[in-house]
């Protein structure tokens, strides 16, 4: 008997180690962590700019964080996901955009946003887009909600190296310096903050595009708790991508969010006019 606890004992050691390998990979000991984004950079207004439905995953933890202290959220996603592939099948696919479209609606009051776009862009074709159009559409956004803090993907690497990310991450930038140089009464937000992918993580498992993406990222300089809870809800709200987690890092959802419990960011602040 004895030597069957022994066994139990060396194989539970084994997959503790293993689960702390995996964690030290979903970490980064140079971002400095606090308890709420928001609440650091003292944003009551957070406008988040993403490309599809289900990006506002990688920031759960900062837009819960934010609305528990009274913040006004808001979120623009600039394509209805119709081009997405299916992860399960869960409706006839030139019907996937209205179903997406959908599913962002219902994460947004989820996670508490009081106001929400979904825009009609291809899946896929922002980059064939004229910039100026999205520069304009964006800056009308940020001049309606007068947000203090931005949250967008870093132009050069859109967190998942997806081309639809790093245009929203250019044109949000760039939607920003046009208020800043106008002469309208908002003069755009005092930070943008851009949430990454921890690099070891990227490096270890992301093949190529994860050395893409980590060569091209800035370093965090924050951290977050991610709101475990919040994610694993959102990939079921998320029906047509609830086996997404699965399949990208080959692990049940909720022992990845047990792995990655945390988000980082790198953060940008304007300095004052």
């Amino acid at each position: 008997m004895f030597w069957l606890f022994g066994i139990l004992a060396v194989l539970a050691l084994a997959a503790l180690g293993v689960f702390m390998r995996f964690r030290r990979l979903f970490d980064d000991k140079v971002a400095r962590r606090v308890p709420s984004l928001a609440r650091e950079l003292g944003a009551r207004r957070i406008l988040a700019v993403f490309a599809h439905p289900d990006d506002e995953q990688l920031i759960n933890g900062l837009l819960t964080s934010a609305k528990a202290d009274g913040a006004y959220l808001a979120m623009v996603t600039a394509t209805p996901g119709d081009a997405g592939t299916q992860s399960p099948v869960v409706c006839r696919q030139e019907e996937l955009g209205i179903i997406r479209r959908a599913e962002a609606l219902k994460n947004g009051f989820a996670l508490g946003i009081d106001e929400q776009e979904v825009w009609d862009y291809p899946d896929g074709g922002l980059p064939d887009q004229p910039v100026e159009e999205l520069v304009a559409r964006v800056a009308a956004a940020l001049e309606r909600y007068t947000p203090d803090l931005v949250v967008a993907f870093w132009p050069a690497s859109g967190a998942t190296g997806h081309k639809d990310h790093m245009r929203m991450g250019l044109v949000a930038e760039q939607a920003i310096e046009r208020l800043r140089a106008g002469g309208g009464a908002y003069k755009g937000p005092r930070h943008i903050v851009y949430p990454l992918i921890p690099r070891n993580s990227l490096v270890t498992l992301g093949g190529k595009t994860g050395r893409f993406i980590a060569d091209n990222q800035p370093l965090p300089t924050h951290s977050t708790p991610g709101n475990t809870a919040s994610k694993i809800r959102g990939w079921k709200i998320h029906a047509a991508q609830a086996n997404f987690v699965r399949k990208a890092y080959k692990m049940p959802t909720r022992l990845l969010y047990l792995i990655w419990d945390k988000e980082f960011y790198a953060v940008r602040e304007y300095g004052a006019l």
